[in-house]
């Protein structure tokens, strides 16, 4: 095994991820030093005016800056949010082996009028669905989910799937939840027309960045118009580091550019850190500028071999049916989130649903990528980098 896979611009590897893992032992998230007040006291001296957008239908009001919780393990930090401004918390059932919900109930059984809460339940049969919706209100220490989402739809079929949909309603009915979603990674244009066509689902998670297509800002647009709430995940294109943006903020600049658009309502960056809440809170400061157009051009340039647009265009064009796009979301997390847990944690999914090793003994790939990644590449680092932890 090379441990040098991942000594690019990550400046970490494989057994730096697990050593550090494994010391913090928290749930499968590396254990950053986020307990301490954040080092920036000047710029916490200057008020940001948060901004708040109606959630669609739902009528909620909800600040632009949200935050994603997946990778959250201080609940200080969600209490540093709320008292930034921030409304809007998005978690899962999944997130942390179910340990991340808990996280954010500690926080939620004190403050629960100051926040919208949203999680996740995947498609399964009522019983489960049921189970897991209620396992998720005890999780958050709450009487009601303020709105609950479908998870990691795939297919046009998967957001028409009467019988979620009727369980849904159910537990809508019964006061366990208060409005209903979707969120989608992969095909998420035929994904959302579908779910815009049912006419049921008030919101839409949907990943949205500069570098998307501009059929997703279409599809966002139709969304909206049609009464969904629109909330944008992985808006800052794996937060990639590099010391050339030193007295840069791609990730600021990342955020201006989606928030630009009316008809995203919130955002979801994951924030794990005080300096976390600091940057993406500060985002609100100014308009989407000129700095920030040449910020995310220089970004581009510089991540140009690792980000990822998630058109979905890859994953037709393997004959083996190798999740070329979900692999890549992997080595995100791995090398731009940091996260190397994470990383597997997805892969093992996939491990488990997908042919994701089927491409080892292919001579010669076929998957081009229209933004120029090297599709061989990507997928022997993946295999380099997270095979070896299930042999």
């Amino acid at each position: 095994m090379q441990e040098t896979v991942m000594k690019n611009r990550t400046g970490i590897n494989r057994r730096d991820f697990m050593r550090t893992a494994i010391v913090g032992g928290t749930a499968g998230v590396l254990p950053l030093s986020i307990s301490a007040l954040p080092k920036n006291q000047e710029s916490n001296k200057t008020p940001v005016k948060m901004e708040f957008r109606t959630l669609g239908k739902t009528g909620l009001k909800v600040s632009a800056i949200g935050m994603g919780t997946m990778r959250t393990t201080d609940p200080n930090v969600i209490h540093y949010a709320i008292d930034s401004g921030v409304n809007y918390f998005d978690t899962a059932h999944c997130y942390m082996n179910g340990n991340n919900e808990s996280i954010v109930g500690t926080v939620l059984k004190s403050r629960r009028k100051e926040v919208i809460i949203a999680t996740k339940v995947h498609i399964a049969n009522e019983k489960t669905m049921t189970s897991s919706v209620e396992s998720s209100l005890k999780s958050l220490q709450t009487d009601v989910i303020d709105v609950i989402q479908l998870h990691s739809l795939k297919r046009s079929s998967h957001s028409k799937n009467e019988d979620a949909m009727n369980t849904l309603e159910k537990l809508r009915k019964r006061g366990l939840v208060r409005f209903v979603g979707f969120t989608t990674h992969k095909n998420q244009v035929e994904v959302i027309e579908a779910g815009i066509e049912t006419g049921f689902y008030d919101t839409v998670l949907v990943t949205y960045s500069y570098k998307s297509d501009a059929e997703i800002g279409t599809v966002i647009d139709k969304a909206a118009k049609a009464g969904m709430g629109v909330i944008a995940m992985k808006t800052q294109q794996g937060g990639y580091t590099s010391d050339q943006f030193k007295k840069l903020s791609p990730h600021q600049a990342s955020l201006r550019w989606v928030l630009k658009n009316p008809n995203v309502h919130t955002t979801i960056p994951s924030m794990v850190a005080f300096a976390h809440v600091d940057e993406n809170v500060g985002t609100m400061r100014h308009k989407f500028g000129a700095v920030d157009q040449n910020t995310l051009e220089l970004y581009g340039q510089v991540f140009s071999k690792e980000i990822c647009n998630f058109c979905g265009s890859c994953d037709p064009q393997c004959a083996l049916q190798v999740p070329v796009q979900d692999i890549n979301r992997c080595l995100m997390y791995a090398e731009g989130y940091r996260d190397f847990n994470l990383a597997l944690d997805t892969y093992r999914e996939l491990l488990t649903e997908s042919q994701v090793n089927a491409c080892i003994n292919c001579e010669s790939c076929r998957v081009q990528c229209p933004v120029g990644l090297d599709i061989p590449n990507r997928l022997s680092k993946a295999r380099e980098l997270f095979n070896p932890v299930f042999v």
